[in-house]
């Protein structure tokens, strides 16, 4: 035989020269969940590991992350019932949780990016990502919501906003207010292929954010389809999107790869709650052992994708699963 492929596996130090993929802490973003209140840590009960934080422990958390050499962070807001409303007021309203949460961090770590979540289920009294009227969610009339909210995030410190409500346009509504307003190196992080998917579960559970009637099979996107991601993609690059993403993440790699193939931009992934909800059940009841969580971000970074959000983030670092530079 002239070719044996194993002559390059025969050793770690020739397994590492020869590796096609790399990972590493810079790829990675970790979405935390916050809370209102002093003191507080909860733990997710669907999500083992992962948990809302007052702004004092979110601090804390974040601290203890950069220093495993992990600098990215997506914060999501668990919003009190009382505080929601139809238009969402309380996402862009001065001192509101979310963007002193913003600011409390940009403040004590300048060297932190934040990315902040633009849509209004978290804030809605109906739970739905738009305005509701007689059951159907009014697409332009919710972009000035939209944007009020990136606008307050931009001026709370957020380095980059990420809209994930699949409004029609709102990434160019969005874009050309915050450069009339002055944010114009603040990025755009469209989750542009986002799909209607049952593995958002244990996400909503987080921030009590499922829709209180109806579903979302008008916005986000059909499992089944994979060219409308590429309409969507055309039309946010179009609009000034920096970063274009693909959610849920392992049920959609050929997305991903089908978006890294076709655009410049770089491409972000969601390795969503669902997803990691499954692991962690397997893991505990032994029925997979933790390597399959390398395993599934290096899948992420082989199809294509740049930054990772996961809720893995941490956890591969303190275990040494990666390094500060690489695998």
């Amino acid at each position: 035989m002239l070719q044996r492929p194993r002559r390059n596996r025969k050793s770690a130090v020739i397994r590492d020269m020869i590796q096609e993929t790399r990972l590493d802490a810079s790829n990675l973003i970790f979405p935390l969940f916050i809370v209102d209140g002093q003191n507080q840590k909860t733990e997710v009960k669907s999500m083992p590991g992962i948990y809302r934080y007052s702004i004092d422990n979110l601090l804390k958390e974040v601290e203890s992350c950069l220093k495993l050499g992990l600098r990215s962070f997506d914060l999501f807001p668990n919003i009190e019932e009382s505080l929601k409303d139809k238009y969402a007021t309380e996402s862009y309203r001065d001192g509101s949780l979310y963007l002193r949460a913003i600011a409390a961090v940009k403040k004590n770590f300048p060297e932190a990016c934040i990315v902040t979540d633009v849509a209004m289920d978290p804030y809605s009294s109906d739970g739905h990502d738009g305005i509701v009227e007689n059951g159907e969610i009014l697409n332009d009339e919710t972009l000035e919501v939209l944007g009020k909210m990136a606008l307050a995030h931009a001026q709370s410190g957020a380095d980059i906003i990420a809209p994930s409500d699949m409004m029609d346009g709102r990434i160019g509504y969005i874009r050309e207010l915050l450069d009339h307003n002055g944010f114009t190196n603040v990025s755009l992080m469209s989750y542009t292929a986002k799909y209607a998917s049952a593995y958002y579960g244990p996400f909503r559970d987080a921030l009590g954010s499922a829709p209180k009637h109806g579903d979302k099979k008008t916005y986000q996107m059909n499992p089944a389809n994979a060219k409308e991601a590429l309409i969507e993609a055309q039309l946010d690059a179009q609009e000034g999107a920096d970063f274009l993403m693909v959610k849920p993440g392992l049920p959609y790699l050929d997305i991903v790869k089908l978006l890294a193939g076709n655009f410049d931009l770089p491409i972000a992934v969601y390795n969503v709650s669902g997803e990691y909800a499954m692991l962690k059940a397997a893991i505990q009841n032994g029925w997979l052992d933790e390597r399959v969580i390398l395993e599934t971000l290096l899948s992420f970074r082989r199809a294509g994708a740049t930054a990772i959000l996961s809720y893995h983030s941490k956890e591969v670092l303190e275990k040494g699963f990666i390094s500060h530079s690489t695998i």
